[in-house]
C-alpha cells in the first residue's frame, strides 16, 4: 500500500524500527493503529525514564548511610554529592535535549538507558573499600547525571507521537510515572541495602557499630539487570519516526523565542523543586530532625509528587496550563512557609510529622506544576506558529504544523534542561544556609522570593485578560 493511498484512507503502513508515515492529527489513522504504536512506545520509555531518575537521585539515601560504614566525610561533603548529580544531569539535558530529532527515539533510548551502567556499576565496587577517596565518589556522582540527562530526550521523543490534544496526558504519563523513580529508589534501596540478595557475587557486607551488617553496594548494583533488560526492550520495541527529524540548526531556532526562557524559569520553579527537594529531603531531615530516620520518610515525597505529576498535566488540559501554574505557585508558596513554622526554631524542637505534612504539600504542588507547565508549552507554540501562517497558503501552514511540534519538543527538552539545575541549587542552597546561619531557613526564604516572580510572570505573559500568549 503506497503512502499516497494511505494518507486518504487514514490506515497505519506495516512499520519498522523507522516509521516513515506518521499523522496522529489523523483521527483515522490514530485509531487504525497509530494510538498503539504511541502507546507501545510509551509503555517502554516509561520504565527507562524510571531507571534513568532512580539512579540520578542514588546519592540522595547513600549518603546517609556513607559514614556509617566507615567514610568520614563533612555534612557539607555530603550535599556536595546530592547536589553534583543534579549540575552534572542539567548540563547533559542541554545536549540530550537534542538529540532525539539527529538520532532517533529509539536508538537514542536504548544507547541513553545502556549508559546508566557506568555509575550504577562502580558505585557498587567504590562503597566496598573504605580507601575509596571523596574524589572518586565526586566523579561516581557527576557520572550519575546521565540519569538526569535521559529526561530531556525522553520527553521530547514522546511528544512527537501523540496528538496536540491529548500531549498534557501523554507527557505527564510519561514523566510522572518515570519521577517515581526517585521514589522506588529511595523506598528500595534502605531494604536491598539490608540483605545480601546478590550473596558472594555482590561482594561482603559492610559491619555497623551496633553489630549489624549492610550490603551499601546493593544500591548501585540492584539497578543493573533492569538496565540491560529496559535497553533491550527499547531497542527491539521503540521506534524511531523519520517525520520528527531536525538538525540542530534547525531546532536552535527556540534560543531566539522569548517563551522558551520565559518556560525555562516557570519549570525551573515547579520539576526543579520537585527534584531539588528530592534530593535534599533526607539529609535534610537528618540534619533537622536527628532522631527521625530520613529513609523511613524520604520516598514519600517523590511519590506524592510523581503520581501527582499526570493529574496536574490533566487538570491543564481541561482549565488552561495557565491557571492551574498560577494557583498552584500560590499553594507553593503556602506550604513553604509551613514548613518553615514546623522546622526547629530558637527554643523549640520543631514538630517533624507537621514539617513531613507541609513538605508533603509542597511536593503535590511541585507535580501539579510540572504536569501543567508542560501542559503549556505545546500550546504555546502552536499559538505562535499558527499565527504566524495566518492566512497563508495551506502548504505553508503545514509545515507550520509540523515546526510548532519540532519547536515545542526541543523547548521540552530545553527547559528540562534549565529546570533540572535545581537538582544541584536547592541541596547546595540547604548546606550552605545551615553553613551559614545554622539552619535552611534562609535558603527557603529565598524560595519563596523565586516562587512569587512566577506568579508575576505567569499573570502578566499567560493569564491575565489579554495576555500576549494565553494558554
Amino acid at each position: 500500500m503506497s503512502a499516497t493511498k494511505n494518507a486518504v484512507t487514514g490506515a497505519v503502513p506495516k512499520q519498522g524500527p523507522v516509521i516513515t508515515d506518521w499523522r496522529p492529527e489523523d483521527s483515522h489513522f490514530w485509531a487504525a493503529g497509530g494510538k498503539a504504536i504511541a502507546t507501545r512506545n510509551l509503555w517502554i520509555s516509561i520504565p527507562a525514564l524510571l531507571l534513568a531518575f532512580a539512579v540520578w537521585m542514588v546519592w540522595s539515601t547513600v549518603i546517609v548511610r556513607l559514614n556509617s560504614i566507615g567514610f568520614t566525610f563533612s555534612t557539607d561533603q555530603l550535599f556536595w554529592l546530592a547536589a553534583l548529580p543534579g549540575l552534572s544531569g542539567a548540563t547533559l539535558r542541554i545536549f540530550y535535549s537534542f538529540m532525539v530529532p539527529i538520532f532517533g527515539g529509539r536508538r537514542w533510548t536504548a544507547l541513553s538507558t545502556a549508559s546508566l551502567l557506568a555509575p550504577a556499576l562502580w558505585m557498587g565496587f567504590a562503597v566496598q573499600d573504605p580507601s575509596t577517596s571523596y574524589n572518586v565518589f565526586v566523579l561516581i556522582a557527576l557520572l550519575c547525571g546521565f540519569g538526569g540527562g535521559n529526561f530531556a530526550s525522553s520527553m521530547s521523543n514522546i511528544s512527537f507521537f501523540y496528538p496536540k490534544a491529548q500531549q498534557g496526558t501523554a507527557l505527564g504519563m510519561n514523566a510522572g510515572l518515570g519521577n517515581l523513580g526517585v521514589s522506588v529508589m529511595q523506598f528500595g534501596v534502605p531494604l536491598v541495602i539490608s540483605l545480601g540478595i546478590f550473596g558472594a557475587l555482590g561482594g561482603a557486607p559492610q559491619n555497623l557499630p551496633d553489630g549489624s551488617q549492610l550490603w551499601l553496594q546493593n544500591a548501585g548494583f540492584i539497578w543493573v539487570p533492569f538496565i540491560l533488560a529496559v535497553t533491550i526492550a527499547a531497542w527491539f520495541g521503540m521506534n524511531d519516526l523519520s517525520s520528527a527529524k531536525a538538525s540542530f540548526s534547525e531546532q536552535a531556532v527556540i534560543f531566539k523565542r522569548k517563551h522558551n526562557w520565559l518556560m525555562c524559569w516557570l519549570y525551573l520553579a515547579t520539576f526543579g523543586s520537585f527534584i531539588g527537594f528530592a534530593a535534599g529531603f533526607p539529609m535534610l531531615i537528618k540534619t533537622q530532625f536527628p532522631g527521625v530516620d530520613p529513609l523511613k520518610f524520604a520516598f514519600l515525597g517523590p511519590l506524592v509528587g510523581a503520581l501527582i505529576r499526570p493529574v496536574g498535566g490533566w487538570l491543564a488540559d481541561k482549565m488552561g496550563g495557565a491557571r492551574v501554574t498560577l494557583w498552584n505557585f500560590v499553594v507553593m508558596i503556602a506550604a513553604v512557609f509551613g514548613v518553615l513554622h514546623f522546622l526547629p526554631q530558637a527554643g523549640s524542637e520543631g514538630n517533624f510529622y507537621g514539617f513531613l505534612a507541609m513538605f508533603m504539600l509542597l511536593f503535590v504542588t511541585t507535580g501539579v506544576g510540572n504536569g501543567s507547565t508542560f501542559r503549556m508549552i505545546p500550546v504555546i507554540f502552536r499559538t505562535l506558529h499558527e499565527r504566524l501562517s495566518a492566512g497563508k497558503s495551506k502548504d505553508v501552514q503545514e509545515q507550520a504544523g509540523k515546526n510548532a511540534g519540532k519547536e515545542a519538543a526541543a523547548v521540552l527538552g530545553f527547559s528540562s534542561a534549565m529546570a533540572a539545575y535545581g537538582a544541584f541549587f536547592i541541596p547546595k542552597s540547604f548546606g550552605s544556609s545551615m553553613a551559614l546561619t545554622g539552619g535552611p531557613q534562609m535558603a527557603l526564604y529565598v524560595f519563596v522570593g523565586f516562587y512569587v516572580s512566577c506568579i508575576l510572570l505567569t499573570w502578566w505573559s499567560y493569564a491575565r485578560k489579554g495576555a500576549e500568549m494565553p494558554c
